[in-house]
């Protein structure tokens, strides 16, 4: 059970009586109606036990067979689709910092019971000049939900991107690998340590896989990839 404390961290009020974020219906707990939550678009329980996209009889996906990602496993259990789609731009473009806690909820509450214990947890990184016209990492906010759930260590500057990478929104497949190469740094060595990264969305894998490999290079045993969201993914 969440703690009153933790409560009140990531809904970022000390009251629980937000309006909710979708239909306004006002008193809603934790920023959702039960209508409203309910509503949210999740992914098929058929997918791959990789990358999550969704295939037939869950198995390994074609793309994950032919290049796998170097994140062990990911987690999510939402599809980036209305309405959950509105909620994640309004926050991460509309500066609606008082979102957090409600999305925070969303990624927190769906940690399994299960999951390998995680020493450490990072969001990825956002370059300074994105970060500076943003204002804050959206990821840095969920990843401090789930810690807390998960009761495991957060670190926001264990990780950072190098350099400010082109937007990914425009780019196929091929070329948003090629674009997260080498994107990220890691500060210290990691050996054996099992990591969980955060993000928003995913929707190639290529951030994601990208960070994974920069960890696993400084020695982590596992990196594991938590994101409130998964797009369908680009086929080309």
């Amino acid at each position: 059970m969440l703690s009153n404390l933790f409560g009140r961290l990531i809904d970022n009020r000390l009251f629980f009586n937000q309006p909710c974020l979708l239909c306004g219906t006002p008193g809603t707990h934790h920023g959702l109606c039960p209508p409203c939550h309910a509503s949210l678009p999740r992914l098929p329980a058929e997918r791959c036990p990789h990358c999550a996209e969704p295939v037939a009889a869950g198995s390994l996906c074609g793309a994950c067979q032919r290049h796998p990602p170097a994140f062990d496993a990911l987690h999510v259990s939402y599809r980036f689709d209305y309405p959950l789609d509105g909620l994640i731009h309004a926050f991460k473009y509309g500066k609606r910092l008082e979102m957090a806690g409600a999305l925070g909820r969303l990624l927190a509450e769906k940690a399994p019971l299960s999951a390998p214990a995680i020493d450490l947890i990072v969001p990825v990184p956002l370059a300074k000049e994105r970060l500076a016209a943003r204002g804050f990492n959206q990821s840095h906010e969920l990843a401090q939900a789930l810690a807390a759930t998960m009761q495991a260590r957060f670190d926001a500057n264990l990780c950072w991107r190098k350099y400010n990478t082109r937007s990914q929104t425009t780019l196929d497949r091929a070329e948003r690998h090629r674009n997260m190469k080498h994107a990220f740094g890691v500060k210290r060595c990691l050996d054996g340590l099992c990591i969980a990264i955060v993000d928003d969305v995913a929707t190639s894998g290529a951030t994601l896989s990208a960070l994974a490999a920069t960890l696993k290079k400084q020695g982590a045993k596992r990196v594991e990839a938590w994101v409130l969201a998964r797009a369908i993914s680009l086929k080309t």
